[in-house]
């Protein structure tokens, strides 16, 4: 069983794959968190995991490598003593974001008594109320988190004392961060579970490709979506309709890697401002233009819907035009969620300097980063190690998204035939035994169709190797890829969903994306021509680098 604290994530054995045979995914997680974490990073996520566990004494997420993943079988066990089938479980995991699973995967499950079935269910039900009160305080919550924020930052520097440093720590920032995790789950599922079922609905009378564009226009005419907000306001700054520091103040707390608390923030560096406008003059993009013309999409499709379904029209219109306030309440609460980890940078940063650890405090767990504050500093003996063990996950490619079983990243890396989409401690088939051949097949991210050149990249600081017009492929995206979306012809990716980052910010765009196709990685080089059809989810490919296929 993956029993909580089955082991010490800090101490050399990252690896909560070890507890047992579980199906574990990232799909959702690796959007916030692209990089192996510090310590410090995790433990602020397993403060959070009491707040949504449900089976007890069962982890709802563990530490693999570094890396966070969701325990599917946790779910999956629910579903099966609930009765559920698996094909409800398969759209309650596509719907909320995390993947759609191959179809040879099987996810193992446990038994659960029916002693602790009952409190299963009250954890669900009491899981679900503190969500939808959570969701209904939202937008006066949103409202005065920057300022709250501003203020406690402001504290932090004040500082003057260990002391006074931790005190503010219990009273106000602990209970902010644990507070804040029903509404970010609350607002996902809020947006996720309507907007699924609206696809779902209009995909059976329309197609694909027109469901797209009717689930798309998400910023509509009041308000502009959290995750274009950088780019958008990018874009003022270049036209001189907004200064460098208010763009900072809104949206310097965002980044590719805005969960992880080692790591600068663009507001810490403005420098990052400026390299950012530099790229952005030198590519030519209207990103204004683009959401213009997806605007006028939606428009066409909704004209087609009036034309062929003038009788659906006065049930369908209020449910469409649902979508972007949901989504934009979402996006807006994953911003402030992003906000608040900054703060708590913050403090890791003022604790640093009152403690004399400096940086090395990111390899302390809250706990102990408190402990050293009130004068108990035994658990620093162990950063070296710790230090070490990071960096060595560092050095790694990047792990499956989907991992069965007891997982070692080392082992798994040295493997010359080893898959990137999914590892299955027990299945052992090469890549070429499990027919990767023929057309890519993913989640329709993005309806509309291009081919052009491929580009393949790691990492995002490889980004300005991206030209106009060239398809982007990659493993996932975050916030911090959206400022080279404009310049993609088209988006394909290992990891995502239809509601993942990806698939949102290029349906708004209007830049066709193939999203959780598993094994894109493993298959296109750059150079590659390829066709992408996001409506279908399917990439064709046309030749490879220098020679035809």
């Amino acid at each position: 069983m993956a029993e909580l604290q089955a082991h010490d994530p800090y101490n050399g054995e990252w690896n909560a794959s070890m507890a047992g045979d579980f199906l574990w995914s990232n799909v959702n997680f690796g959007e916030a968190v692209a990089e192996v974490m510090t310590p410090l990073s995790w433990s602020v996520i397993e403060l959070t995991l009491e707040e949504w566990t449900i089976v007890p004494g069962h982890l709802p997420a563990g530490n693999i490598g570094g890396l966070p993943y969701l325990n599917l079988s946790t779910y999956a066990s629910v579903f099966r003593a609930l009765g559920r089938s698996e094909q409800a479980l398969q759209e309650a995991l596509e719907g909320t974001g995390y993947t759609r699973l191959p179809e040879a995967m099987e996810i193992p499950v446990f038994p659960l008594a029916k002693r602790s079935l009952l409190a299963v269910l009250l954890n669900v039900l009491g899981l679900q109320m503190r969500q939808r009160r959570a969701v209904r305080g939202l937008p006066a919550d949103l409202a005065v988190n920057p300022a709250w924020c501003r203020t406690v930052g402001q504290q932090i520097g004040g500082a003057a004392s260990a002391a006074e440093l931790v005190s503010l720590w219990r009273e106000g920032i602990e209970p902010h961060v644990r507070d804040s995790v029903p509404a970010v789950l609350g607002s996902a599922s809020h947006a996720s579970d309507y907007t699924s079922q609206l696809r779902r609905d209009l995909t059976d009378l329309v197609g694909p490709n027109d469901a797209d564009k009717l689930t798309s226009n998400l910023s509509g005419g009041s308000g502009e979506l959290a995750s274009l907000g950088p780019l958008l306001g990018l874009a003022r700054v270049a036209r001189g309709e907004m200064d460098g520091d208010v763009y900072l103040a809104h949206y310097g707390h965002r980044g590719p890697e805005e969960f992880e608390l080692s790591a600068p923030r663009p507001a810490e560096d403005p420098g990052s401002l400026e390299r950012q406008l530099a790229q952005f003059q030198a590519s030519g993009e209207d990103p204004e233009a683009m959401l213009a013309r997806q605007r006028g999409a939606f428009e066409a499709a909704w004209a087609r819907f009036n034309e062929r379904y003038p009788d659906k029209v006065k049930a369908m219109r209020p449910r469409i035009d649902e979508v972007g306030p949901r989504a934009r309440l979402r996006e807006d609460t994953r911003s402030e969620y992003a906000r608040d980890r900054w703060v708590v940078r913050q403090f890791a940063l003022r604790a640093g300097e009152l403690t004399g650890l400096g940086d090395e405090v990111f390899f302390l767990s809250v706990a102990e980063m408190l402990d050293l504050l009130s004068g108990d500093g035994h658990a620093a003996d162990r950063i070296p190690v710790r230090r070490d063990t990071y960096e060595r996950f560092k050095a790694l490619p990047l792990y499956p998204p989907l991992v069965r079983g007891r997982f070692d990243p080392f082992q798994w890396a040295a493997d010359p035939d080893r898959r990137t989409d999914v590892y299955d401690a027990y299945t052992s088939l090469p890549a070429a035994d499990l027919g990767l051949v023929g057309p890519i097949v993913g989640s329709p991210g993005s309806a509309g169709r291009a081919e052009g050149l491929v580009r393949c990249l790691q990492r995002l600081d490889e980004g300005d190797q991206l030209q106009q017009g060239e398809i982007l492929v990659t493993a996932q995206t975050n916030i911090g890829w959206t400022f080279l979306f404009p310049r993609a012809a088209a988006i394909v990716t290992d990891v995502g969903a239809p509601l993942s980052h990806a698939a949102i910010v290029a349906r708004e765009l209007g830049i066709p994306a193939v999203v959780g196709c598993g094994d894109a990685t493993m298959r296109l080089n750059t150079g590659d021509r390829v066709r992408v059809d996001g409506g279908r989810g399917v990439v064709e490919i046309l030749g490879s680098a220098g020679s035809p296929r």
